[in-house]
């Protein structure tokens, strides 16, 4: 009788619990889960609380607090952080939660202003939103120094900036102390190339900017992009800006780059064949030819070019005949050897969509190892319609002659053509089709090519390039007429 008035009474309460929702019965340990939907966290972390507070005097301690309103995390801080004055010893940053803790590890310098730029180190855990242009300042004697000094650091080559640059002065009055020592003040540079030194101490000081490599701080390879000004500079209370034009030094000119008056420049030709493997050098004694053609084709902006593997000891220009496609010969056509004695160039006024033959006889050239080419053979070819190229006429405005401007042709950041500006305007009854950036080389030397500086003994700073805000799209068979207004 007891059990079964007991089984009347549980059977109830256990149905109502076999129908409670499973939400309400496991009321045990469980993860914590972020709510779903609602709109996404774009705020980056806000600073709540710092001991010591920023800009704080007779500083004397070795930690720093900060207190964030969500967790953060830290995201490669060595590159990210900048101390100035660089200490000897990075000081140690940790995150915790919502608190990131430096710890000075240097012995601090007295009556100093210290700045500690965390650039884009510290996001936040859940959507990494950066705390970006977030610098911590304090001083370890009873005032907070106040000058700045501004500017913007320019790729000399390209009228480009570059944000991976970090700007650096120096106290030192010696050139070498660039290679030798870390600098006293560091700052980054934006992608607009601008950079700013704030709560600077009064004085003169030596002035670069460089890609730092390894966080050296120092100039250890003329490989570097690196940029220098020409006079000490003194920070102050509303500077005027510097401008460094950067640059990396070279060994040899770029002399695909060179501008030439006329027509455009030869564009690069075909790709070389693979290099054969030595046995196959030892067995093939023929002297290897190539040439400038695509698709057995003449560029009408090119002459053509014969180019060799070896430097010749003979060319003999009686045994190689330019005809027409009925091997008739031609006359008033010449040949050229450049210095390297690896290219001939045949230089002849070329008609449009024309056949030609070139008869090149076996016994025409001979290189330094009495290789010659494997037989007599003719090369046939056809030049390009003149449809197939676009006409450019560009008018620059605020052109400045006094600084013999070259107008470049850019594409994928390489100089296609190039042709110093003696008048406002450009004209090309041909030009290859494209999509190109125009700038404004100013030629110093006249040499035709863009050249570096060069700061050891000489202080030269290096030529400068003006970008043009435009695209120039050269469509075939079409009239490409632009004006361009230059910024003065």
């Amino acid at each position: 009788m007891k059990y079964a008035s007991l089984l009347k009474i549980v059977s109830p309460f256990l149905l109502i619990i076999l129908l409670l929702p499973p939400t309400l019965v496991q009321t045990g340990c469980a993860n914590i889960v972020p709510p779903m939907g609602g709109p996404r966290d774009s705020l980056p972390p806000r600073l709540v609380s710092v001991n010591p507070r920023d800009s704080a005097r007779n500083f004397t301690g070795k930690k720093i607090v900060l207190e964030f309103d969500e967790f953060v995390q830290l995201d490669n801080i060595q590159e990210n952080l900048l101390v100035s004055p660089v200490p000897k010893i990075n000081p140690t940053v940790d995150s915790k939660l919502r608190t990131v803790t430096v710890t000075v590890k240097d012995t601090l310098q007295p009556n100093t202003t210290y700045s500690i730029d965390f650039g884009k180190a510290i996001k936040d855990i859940n959507e990494g939103n950066v705390l970006k242009n977030f610098t911590y300042r304090f001083s370890t004697g009873n005032t907070l120094d106040s000058l700045e000094l501004t500017g913007k650091v320019v790729v000399a080559e390209t009228g480009k900036a570059d944000s991976t640059l970090i700007v650096m002065l120096h106290p030192s009055t010696d050139d070498s102390a660039v290679i030798k020592e870390k600098p006293r003040y560091v700052a980054r540079v934006d992608k607009e190339g601008n950079f700013a030194f704030s709560n600077l101490p009064s004085g003169s000081f030596a002035l670069f900017a460089l890609k730092d490599e390894g966080g050296q701080r120092r100039y250890l390879s003329n490989k570097q992009l690196f940029a220098f000004a020409d006079e000490r500079v003194t920070p102050a209370i509303s500077p005027k800006p510097v401008t460094l034009y950067a640059y990396t030094e070279k060994e040899e000119a770029d002399t695909a780059k060179k501008a030439k008056p006329g027509a455009p420049p030869a564009k690069p030709g075909a790709a070389q064949p693979a290099k054969p493997s030595k046995k196959e050098e030892k067995k093939d004694t023929r002297l290897r030819l190539e040439t400038n053609l695509s698709n057995n084709e003449l560029d009408l902006l090119n002459q053509l070019e014969l180019r060799f593997t070896t430097p010749l000891k003979k060319f003999d220009s009686t045994k190689i005949i330019l005809a027409n496609e009925k091997n008739e010969p031609l006359s008033n056509y010449h040949f050229t050897t450049d210095t390297s004695n690896k290219k001939v160039t045949l230089s002849y006024s070329w008609i449009e969509n024309t056949a030609y033959n070139l008869i090149v006889d076996k016994e025409f050239a001979e290189d330094t190892a009495g290789n010659k080419i494997a037989r007599t053979d003719t090369l046939s070819f056809r030049t390009k319609k003149q449809s197939e190229y676009g006409m450019v006429r560009l008018r620059l405005i605020n052109l400045d002659f006094t600084k013999n401007p070259v107008l470049q042709f850019v594409q994928n950041d390489a100089v296609k053509f190039a042709y110093p500006m003696k008048g406002k305007e450009f004209y090309a009854k041909l030009f290859t089709p494209g999509e190109y950036d125009l700038r404004i080389l100013y030629d110093e030397n006249k040499n035709g090519i863009w050249d570096p500086g060069a700061f050891f003994n000489k202080h030269r700073q290096p030529e400068k390039v003006l970008p043009i805000n435009r695209k120039l799209t050269v469509k075939a068979n079409w009239d490409n007429i632009v004006d361009i207004t230059l910024q003065k």
